[in-house]
């Protein structure tokens, strides 16, 4: 079985986690967030072995490289960078209904990596700019922090939820599987936030130095590059306004979701409307 395989099977277990979690908190039942996280837990161990997988069929083929490369691959180390970041959380908190809303993302990421059909699946050599010792501290700390910023948009929404909820009526009693309070939601926010903004840091930064020996210049306003700013920007501003300004609750809900369409934009819209240096993102 290739990793391909293994990874399109994996995609049906995010599902299945996110099905349970979902049931859990509809259904207000523990037992059953304990079943979604063991779900979720076991696929990724088998998301990591196939991506392990990968890298050692590229060294079968003669080629020899991490599987970062593509967007087929990079959409597969955005799902596995979420759900690390979401086990992470939910064993810090021991809530299970944060995997209702950041489970999904998971699952959508691999879902279109697994079953778009235009996707290609093959391991191809790496193009000469590619050809970096700084590929892999560059492109996990940029997906790290993409990562932190998709758990934040989770967490968005969930503050937004939780206002809508709590404004019908008394707030039910909290639980595992019941919505935190929103002084909890906003301090998870902005801690995924933070960490977000100092990986795209330096995510940034490792890129610039990468331009540098393979095109000869730091920054070039390449349109992946000037995207990762105004998202650097957008995020920055989230975070001026929470430290100094004392923004909390929905009004830094909707301004992250804001930063994350923009994150959105830099990945997806840049390799498919813009073209540029990273133009080979889109194959």
């Amino acid at each position: 079985m290739t990793s391909s395989q293994i990874l399109s099977w994996v995609t049906f277990g995010y599902f299945l986690a996110a099905l349970l979690y979902l049931l859990s908190w509809v259904l207000k039942k523990e037992k059953i967030g304990k079943g979604a996280s063991g779900v979720l837990w076991a696929f990724f161990f088998i998301h990591t072995g196939a991506i392990l997988l990968r890298w050692v069929e590229s060294y079968r083929l003669g080629i020899g490289r991490a599987p970062l490369t593509n967007l087929y691959e990079s959409l597969i180390l955005f799902a596995w960078t979420i759900i690390l970041l979401l086990l992470w959380l939910q064993r810090k908190s021991r809530v299970y209904t944060i995997g209702t809303f950041v489970a999904p993302l998971a699952f959508l990421s691999l879902a279109y990596a697994s079953f778009s059909p235009d996707m290609n699946t093959r391991i191809q050599p790496l193009l000469p700019a590619l050809q970096s010792n700084w590929l892999i501290a560059h492109v996990l700390t940029c997906f790290l922090g993409y990562a932190a910023f998709a758990v934040s948009f989770a967490l968005s929404v969930m503050v937004l939820v939780k206002n809508s909820v709590s404004g019908r009526g008394k707030p039910a009693k909290e639980t595992p599987t019941s919505l935190p309070g929103i002084a909890q939601l906003d301090e998870w926010n902005y801690q995924t936030i933070l960490f977000g903004f100092l990986l795209l840091t330096v995510g940034i930064a490792t890129g610039a130095v990468w331009a540098q020996s393979a095109w000869g210049r730091y920054w070039s306003w390449d349109p992946k590059e000037t995207w990762s700013l105004i998202t650097w920007l957008v995020y920055a501003a989230v975070l001026h306004a929470r430290i100094l300004r004392g923004w909390h609750g929905s009004r830094i809900a909707w301004f992250s979701i804001i930063g994350f369409a923009c994150v959105l934009f830099t990945y997806f819209g840049v390799n498919f409307i813009l073209s540029g240096l990273h133009s080979y993102g889109s194959v």
